[in-house]
């Protein structure tokens, strides 16, 4: 984060701000994140803030956008990306958990914490999960599965992961391809998603 605070001019940058209020959220909640406090934290003036932000409420808007854009976006990414099989695909959805740079999982607790206490975020929690739910609903549909099954499968996987992120609980994954798809993946598709990751199995 430091290098992405001090490569800026006197007045800082948006990035920076943004930056700084993340961590702020991810370390001590929506409460901490206050232009003073941030200003601090990047030795800049508070009124810096004001070239990039009209007020906090747009800095935090700036922070569901990333969230958004980061996450959800990704979730559907990978759910629509090529596989050979259902199993594979179901891998790429996998790469979200494993990858912090396609799901940030302490992103994801701050914000639903958050939405614990803000109407309007819970509303936007609720949109990302229905967006969410309808790509992975899609992606078994994609691969022959009944509406009503692809439905159910796809609410089994997504609620499973998004209660080990609530429970912020680590799981090894692999061994739940089978319960969630009904295919167990072949080795070459394995050895992909193993290659992915810099994993080899023993």
């Amino acid at each position: 984060m430091d290098q992405a605070l001090n490569d800026t001019g006197w007045r800082g940058s948006q990035e920076g701000w943004l930056e700084a209020a993340y961590h702020s959220l991810l370390d001590s909640g929506v409460d901490s994140v206050k232009i003073l406090p941030l200003a601090k934290k990047l030795n800049l003036s508070r009124t810096s803030f004001y070239w990039f932000f009209k007020d906090r409420e747009e800095l935090l808007a700036g922070l569901v956008a990333r969230w958004r854009d980061k996450n959800t976006g990704n979730i559907i990414k990978q759910s629509e990306a090529y596989a050979e099989s259902l199993a594979e695909a179901m891998l790429n959805v996998f790469d979200c958990w494993l990858n912090n740079e396609l799901f940030d999982a302490r992103f994801e607790f701050a914000v639903r914490s958050w939405a614990l206490q803000s109407d309007e975020i819970l509303a936007e929690v609720r949109q990302a999960d229905q967006l969410r739910l309808e790509a992975l609903k899609l992606m078994f549909i994609r691969f022959g599965l009944p509406e009503a099954t692809s439905d159910v499968r796809a609410r089994t996987t997504y609620l499973v992961q998004i209660g080990y992120i609530s429970m912020q609980a680590r799981e090894e994954l692999a061994e739940y391809i089978a319960i969630y798809t009904g295919e167990v993946p072949q080795q070459r598709e394995l050895d992909r998603f193993f290659s992915r990751h810099g994993y080899r199995p023993g």
